[in-house]
């Protein structure tokens, strides 16, 4: 007959309570996800389409512009081209997180950091800080190559027909991608996320437009377009315009509430 006896616990020794001793800080949260965006080559090929683009767009607009007696700010031939890049940024937030979704890496992810608005947060805060550079670096080339063509020169003495617009250009750009963040997230696939990315940005748009055919009792309906994010970068970038406050505040708020049902989505299913 055996008697049991207790594992002896070596003096000063901490017991093992199965707790990990080290805590993710949100910083290297921030940090795998900047590595984690940088490393996708989709990632580079949307920022070397985004830059052909509204280059190139801003270039031909300079030329048209060179021999017509127009009242055409000069600053709005930089940004102006958003227009068309916009489904760009909104895309690559989208495939942002629906690849990890799409590859598993998203189990990863939440197993090393079991915080899940911290893991939301850090990619929107990765996502917005590069498509900001990419835009501020873009407007830069943009500016220095349409100089030269130009009949008018932009105005830097005046921050309503220079600094501002392009600063809003800069803000609505990453704006885009934050939407297309918030739909990867919800609908955690990258057909259905791109999908509606480019119906909020694009299709809806053109699909409301077309009620200003019908008689003032669609007017609502036509107006309530001037609330979408497209209209309110028109009206963000618009040098010295009316509705500029009003054209930020939307572009903050679709953002917000899309990552805000994302955050809780993310807590209340799993990976």
């Amino acid at each position: 007959m055996t008697t049991a006896t207790a594992p002896v616990i070596p003096a000063g020794a901490a017991p093992h309570t199965g707790a990990p001793r080290y805590r993710l800080s949100f910083a290297r949260v921030v940090r795998s996800e900047w590595l984690k965006l940088l490393s996708l080559r989709s990632t580079w090929w949307s920022l070397a389409i985004t830059v052909v683009l509204s280059v190139g767009i801003s270039l031909m607009m300079a030329a048209a512009l060179r021999d017509l007696e127009t009242g055409f700010a000069p600053v709005m031939v930089i940004v102006m081209p958003m227009q068309f890049t916009m489904l760009v940024a909104g895309i690559l937030g989208a495939i942002s997180i629906t690849g990890e979704y799409s590859t598993g890496m998203i189990r990863s992810t939440l197993t090393a950091e079991p915080r899940r608005g911290a893991v939301l947060l850090a990619k929107a805060l990765v996502v917005t800080l590069l498509l900001a550079l990419a835009t501020a670096l873009t407007y830069a080339v943009a500016v220095v190559s349409t100089a030269p063509i130009l009949k008018t020169a932009i105005d830097w003495s005046d921050p309503a027909q220079s600094w501002f617009p392009l600063l809003a250009g800069v803000f609505a750009m990453a704006t885009f991608a934050l939407i297309g963040l918030g739909f990867g997230f919800l609908i955690r696939n990258g057909a259905g996320a791109i999908a509606a990315t480019v119906g909020v940005l694009f299709v809806l748009p053109i699909v409301l437009s077309m009620f200003s055919f019908a008689g003032d009792g669609w007017k609502w309906l036509v107006d309530s377009s001037q609330y979408l994010p497209v209209s309110a970068a028109q009206a963000a970038t618009a040098p010295a315009g009316e509705h500029v406050v009003r054209g930020l505040l939307t572009l903050i708020a679709w953002p917000g509430a899309l990552l805000l049902g994302a955050w809780a989505a993310l807590r209340g299913r799993d990976a």
